[in-house]
């Protein structure tokens, strides 16, 4: 089971950034942790990033070389001891800073788990219906970025489908609460984060710096 918010911490103000493998979550999120006051997390980088020869990173290893989710107490536990350590770093502090998170939740069984631990205030739902320019993107950036994960057509194929079974339902547990905006991912990726900044400036109480 994911662990439980402690006595005396406060959800986590939190925005998301949703949408299908190679649809510019990352560059996004990446655009935006760069401004004061918002920290970014992708959940892809901090997977990657684990050492391999540990049970955890063989884990991971085993699930994403097949093009799989990891299991879901597994992630949200990565998740929540990560955030830990950002808090105790002083990278994120909570009762100033914006959490944006990209690549979790990613099923309606995370954002169950991790419901209690982050107040989610607007999640940006980054569109792109073209399967195959998302598999164009997905190919160049795997070259790029040397992300083996992302090279094989077969295995992104999956991943797409991953997303719009297991993935993509996330939409639907936040829907009742009206926090979500559509936003069209073939734009150039400025006038994406335009209407990133637009949804954020509506919610009013913004951090300073």
């Amino acid at each position: 089971m994911a662990p439980s918010l402690p006595p005396g911490r406060n959800p986590y103000r939190t925005l998301l950034i949703f949408g299908a493998p190679g649809s510019g979550k990352g560059t996004q999120g990446t655009a935006l942790g760069g401004i004061p006051r918002f920290v970014h997390f992708a959940c892809g980088e901090v997977f990657r990033s684990l050492d391999t020869r540990t049970e955890l990173g063989q884990a991971f290893l085993e699930y994403s070389s097949r093009g799989e989710l990891v299991p879901d107490e597994l992630t949200v536990k990565l998740w929540d001891e990560h955030i830990d350590r950002m808090v105790d770093a002083g990278r994120f502090k909570p009762d100033i800073d914006f959490l944006v998170l990209d690549g979790i939740p990613r099923n309606q069984r995370q954002a169950e788990l991790m419901d209690s631990h982050i107040s989610v205030e607007r999640v940006f739902h980054l569109t792109c219906p073209d399967r195959d320019k998302l598999i164009a993107r997905l190919k160049k950036r795997a070259l790029k970025d040397n992300r083996l994960d992302d090279a094989n057509e077969e295995v992104i194929r999956k991943r797409l489908l991953t997303y719009e079974t297991e993935t993509k339902p996330v939409l639907d547990f936040y829907k009742p609460r009206g926090l979500t905006k559509v936003i069209d991912a073939t734009q150039p990726p400025v006038a994406v984060m335009k209407e990133i900044l637009e949804g954020i400036m509506e919610l009013g109480d913004l951090p300073t710096a």
